[in-house]
């Protein structure tokens, strides 16, 4: 064991940052000790992009070994979104011998306490910080996110989500404590006296099934939640976002060794093409917990079938955007151009459906028209990407060809009020690059329902015309129960109408955004403030991150003996 991860300087050097995260949640305040920053990194920042880009290209075409057991062939097939092919293979595994392996570090880890698993976690996402510009390459081109963004929220923002899963975790273990000496009086006679242990014990075996856009924001909660109360982890990525993942179950691997424990307490199970092993994996005995992102008829079937496991899913909804008036209308107009294009639209928070008043609303700047305010919005957002630099660097590249497919067919769903269009990325030739499309439609019409209750996941919305703001609002109250919902937005400057939009948000659980104007969007939230999802809606069963999230990753078993003395 390497003698910087003994137990007492593993503690030493992670419980500070530990009793900040626990801080941070306790407060809800802003802090990261991941720093947004790519200069931040390395005494150099420069020099430490330009060592993470090589880092990244020396990875193309090699294949990465983890020394994990059971490996029967080396998969892979992986295409960046921005057209290069990544070549690189990872081990395909034989469950029946990886799984047993995987059980068998179970003891010893639970054994170490909920304080060593946490410092163990933090210093596994201490090496994934130091490669923060590695992994950001690895984001970029398996999602498509630009680069920033990749870096942003592949790097910090999901280091961050990871550790608060892990104070989480502590919290919920350190809740009980470890010992309790048990006195009952009994009038004249002796008490009864029992010394209690209470130990948190894993469930099993835990399956986080990554998703294609976000992979490391996504799949690092369910990972370190699992991890941190003491379950082994099985990575699953979705078979064109594997790097990412598999870089991770690398980091991991190698601290858990270091640290003296089993390093196949972390393994990855990449798949040949079409093998589609989810189900399988999903279903098997050994399989306790499940993290799943991804689309909703999966996510039910999860929810259906794994009937053994803890099931957590965040799966798809109707995220919508009702404007009943603005107090600052070129700044609604701004914060929704830019909400709508951030990575075309390829998040699970992006706003889809953008419900107006047909009779238009009341603005800072005099009453506008249902008409006038989507256009508008379309000149917002033409504004914004007018410049193919900035474009690219807002837009990123479309992540599969099922996006760009639902984008071509939303043209043909009613009126255009802004037609997406193509952009060349000089450095990437072969990235699809696509502009945001609005189409109108008519709140009132059952074809154009058909369209707007229904989930279009990437760079579509629909600026969809309602008779009044209260049927507004309860169309909302029905899409959210219908359908679920990330995220919520709303623009009004009545206090009634706020009010009622705020209950409806209350009584179907989901998270609402007020009159976002300047540098915080609907589709953003932060680690250790924001909760992502509710888990009380369609769209999502559990919330990132909660006690809810973590509490049931593991049990309190209670050994009672009679006090010392006792006859």
């Amino acid at each position: 064991m390497a003698a910087e991860l003994t137990t007492h300087a593993l503690i030493a050097k992670h419980r500070p940052t530990l009793d900040q995260a626990l801080e941070a949640i306790r407060t809800r305040a802003y802090w990261s000790p991941h720093p947004e920053h790519p200069k931040a990194y390395g005494e150099n920042g420069s020099l430490d992009m330009a060592a993470g880009k090589a880092a990244f290209d020396a990875l193309l075409g090699s294949r990465l070994d983890l020394g994990q057991p059971g490996t029967d062939d080396w998969v892979g097939g992986e295409t960046s979104p921005y057209g290069i092919e990544l070549g690189v293979t990872y081990p395909h595994a034989d469950l029946d011998e990886l799984l047993p392996a995987m059980k068998a570090g179970q003891r010893a880890w639970r054994d170490a306490g909920a304080e060593m698993r946490a410092v163990v976690c933090l210093e596994i996402l201490k090496r994934i910080s130091d490669r923060t510009h590695e992994f950001a390459h690895a984001v970029m081109h398996t999602s498509g996110q630009a680069f920033m963004m990749a870096f942003q929220a592949g790097g910090p923002h999901a280091q961050d989500r990871g550790l608060e899963a892990v104070a989480y975790a502590y919290v919920e273990q350190v809740r009980t404590p470890d010992t309790a000496e048990w006195t009952k009086p009994q009038g004249k006679r002796d008490p009864l006296a029992l010394t209690k242990r209470f130990t948190p014990v894993p469930r099993g075996v835990s399956l986080m099934i990554g998703c294609n856009t976000f992979p490391t924001w996504n799949g690092y909660p369910g990972l370190f939640a699992s991890l941190a109360t003491g379950n082994a982890v099985l990575v699953k990525p979705h078979p064109r976002a594997v790097l990412p993942l598999a870089l991770t179950v690398q980091v991991a691997r190698e601290v858990l060794a270091e640290a003296g424990f089993d390093p196949n307490l972390v393994a990855l199970a990449a798949e040949r093409p079409g093998e589609g092993i989810a189900k399988t994996l999903a279903t098997r005995p050994e399989i306790r917990i499940i993290d799943y992102t991804g689309s909703t008829a999966f996510g039910d079937w999860l929810e259906a079938n794994a009937r053994q496991a803890q099931v957590y899913t965040e799966k798809a909804g109707v995220n919508t955007v009702l404007v009943d008036s603005a107090a600052d209308y070129k700044g609604m107009l701004s914060n929704l151009a830019f909400s709508l294009s951030l990575y075309s639209g390829q998040m699970c928070t992006t706003p889809q459906n953008l419900l107006i008043p047909r009779d238009g609303i009341r603005t800072d700047e005099g009453p506008k028209t249902f008409d006038e305010v989507v256009a508008d919005l379309a000149r917002a957002v033409d504004g914004l990407l007018g410049d193919d630099a900035r474009a690219n660097a807002l837009l990123g590249a479309i992540v599969n060809p099922d996006v760009k497919a639902r984008l071509e067919a939303a043209a043909g769903l009613g009126e255009v009020a802004l037609a997406s269009r193509e952009i060349s990325n000089p450095e990437f030739p072969g990235a699809v690059v696509r502009t945001p499309v609005i189409v109108k439609l008519d709140g009132a019409k059952p074809d154009d329902e058909a369209a707007y209750m229904s989930e279009c996941f990437g760079p579509v919305s629909f600026a969809v015309a309602v008779d009044s703001t209260a049927d507004g609002v309860e169309l909302l109250r029905r899409t959210i129960r219908e359908k679920g919902a990330m995220t919520v937005g709303a623009y009004t400057s009545d206090a009634e109408v706020e009010d009622a939009i705020q209950e409806v948000c209350l009584e179907e659980a989901a998270q609402l955004s007020l009159n976002l104007t300047g540098g915080v969007y609907v589709n953003q939230t932060a680690a250790f403030s924001d909760f992502h999802g509710s888990g009380g809606n369609p769209a999502a069963n559990a919330a990132l991150c909660d006690g809810a999230f973590v509490a049931n990753r593991f049990r309190v078993v209670e050994v009672r003996r009679e006090a010392e003395g006792q006859a």
